[in-house]
């Protein structure tokens, strides 16, 4: 699957929004505007003016929307309720395709308009993305992590689709090592 620089951006961005509160966990990332601001500025967000907690609040709607989209089961009827969200998100957002080249990247094109806030550009720009995979028949690739106390959100961008983890290095070598120390004491005892 070929994905672009500026949807890669965008969905790196969505899954590190979506990761602000992890399913099934009490933890908000997002509890102040300076974690928001850190959040922009961690994800390279541009045109974003000064924030407040009006844009706080939208940004957390948001994200309980694309959170939505994760955690919809990969079947048609999951295909079509993610359609019917990502499409609300985009139109709410006043999606305005236009050309630009900015911070030193090529010509690309952001769905939001000039001047957006903080909601509507990760509505539209991360919702674009997202529609980009569900048109390409790739929403299966939206998955949340299978090791059994983390859930975060992730898109699996492998060749076979085979990414069952966040992050291979913390929880899928942190299983494997406990499934290898439960060996080793099945085989001692």
């Amino acid at each position: 699957m070929l994905i672009n620089h500026d949807t890669r951006c965008a969905l790196d961005a969505v899954v590190d929004l979506v990761n602000t509160a992890p399913e099934g966990a009490d933890q908000d990332d997002l509890a102040d505007v300076a974690a928001l601001r850190r959040f922009v500025e961690r994800n390279d967000i541009s045109d974003i003016g000064t924030l407040g907690e009006r844009d706080l609040t939208a940004v957390r709607a948001v994200r309980d929307r694309f959170a939505e989209v994760f955690s919809a089961a990969g079947n048609e009827a999951a295909t079509r309720r993610s359609a019917e969200l990502l499409n609300a998100m985009i139109a709410a957002a006043g999606t305005t395709p236009r050309l630009t080249d900015h911070d030193g990247f090529d010509w690309h094109v952001h769905y939001f308009a000039p001047g957006a806030s903080l909601a509507d550009h990760l509505a539209a720009d991360c919702g674009m993305a997202l529609a980009f995979l569900v048109v390409a028949g790739e929403r299966e690739r939206l998955r949340r992590c299978e090791a059994p106390d983390c859930r975060h959100a992730f898109v699996d961008l492998s060749r076979n689709r085979s990414r069952r983890y966040c992050d291979s290095r913390t929880c899928g070598n942190r299983l494997h090592v406990a499934a290898y120390r439960a060996r080793r004491r099945e085989a001692a005892s």
